[in-house]
């Protein structure tokens, strides 16, 4: 695996796309936000706004404070310039928006994950951010690993290869250790599921392997099982390698996490911010205005 397919941090984060209008309201601009959610055509976002827009009525919040239409001037390949259709987007706008993508598109599983916590993060002690961070991550790389075989199918992988092919990938990635034996060594029951009792750094070292054989699978165009398996194994082995050069802890010397369900329990107690309070609830609108100011 090439070194420049080694995550790298973005250029823009989330918080940095963040402005302030003239209330003292923080805003997102839709062409702003749109690169960083990995949408390539305006079209296919501004149809998750709308979507997000729904989502937004359906919660019991006005979307008159979150989601704002605006006009953009932008630059032409030719150096003319024009302007085009924009929205101007609260928090919360963002969070459905986030919502409302594909988990398996690497920009949209993050910012779900972002949004996810800061929505909440007022009302989650640090500790319950944490739990929500980890139960996130582990909704994703099941996602993920769905996808990986789908994958593996179009690569040639047959259904009763299916288990060794997965366990190509841990042997990688586990120094020579498959699902089991990495359960013996971090003793886990065997009748539980090895990524159920993943920590959230684990658990996403993981995703990476997933994501990088999904991508390299489609990107060689393999079609044949056993170079399938051999791509998967080595995959795993170059995520570990990369682990190793900046230092990290290798996998199977994590300790094994609290059951996933355990968390999940923990995280119900706490219902999700739907009715959303103060300024969070206003949005666009800032403390001193009033929603038809707006836009």
């Amino acid at each position: 695996m090439a070194k420049e397919n080694l995550p790298v941090p973005s250029r823009k984060s989330l918080e940095d796309l963040k402005k302030l209008n003239q209330h003292g309201a923080e805003f997102w601009t839709a062409r702003d936000l749109q690169p960083l959610l990995g949408y390539k055509q305006w079209r296919g976002f501004e149809n998750a706004i709308k979507k997000a827009i729904t989502s937004c009525e359906q919660s019991g919040n006005d979307p008159a404070h979150h989601f704002a239409r605006a006009r953009k001037m932008v630059e032409l390949g030719s150096g003319a310039v024009r302007e085009v259709d924009d929205y101007l987007l609260s928090r919360f706008a963002c969070y459905l928006i986030a919502q409302n993508g594909d988990p398996r598109i690497t920009e949209i599983a993050e910012a779900q994950k972002y949004f996810a916590i800061q929505t909440r993060r007022q009302e989650l002690s640090d500790a319950l951010a944490a739990d929500l961070e980890r139960l996130e991550t582990r909704k994703q790389t099941s996602e993920e690993f769905k996808a990986l075989s789908g994958a593996a199918r179009d690569a040639g992988v047959q259904d009763k290869m299916f288990g060794v092919f997965h366990e190509a990938g841990y042997k990688g990635l586990y120094g020579g250790l498959g699902n089991q034996d990495i359960k013996a060594r971090k003793r886990i029951p065997p009748k539980e599921q090895l990524m159920d009792r993943m920590g959230t750094t684990e658990l996403a070292a993981n995703q990476f392997r997933m994501t990088q054989t999904r991508d390299k699978l489609a990107r060689e165009r393999i079609r044949d099982q056993q170079r399938a398996i051999d791509t998967h194994e080595q995959v795993g082995k170059e995520v570990r390698e990369a682990i190793q050069r900046i230092g990290g802890t290798l996998p199977e010397n994590l300790p094994p996490a609290e059951h996933i369900k355990q968390v999940a329990k923990r995280i119900a107690g706490a219902p999700p911010k739907l009715q959303l309070e103060d300024k969070d609830a206003k949005g666009l609108v800032g403390e001193e205005t009033k929603p038809d100011e707006v836009g």
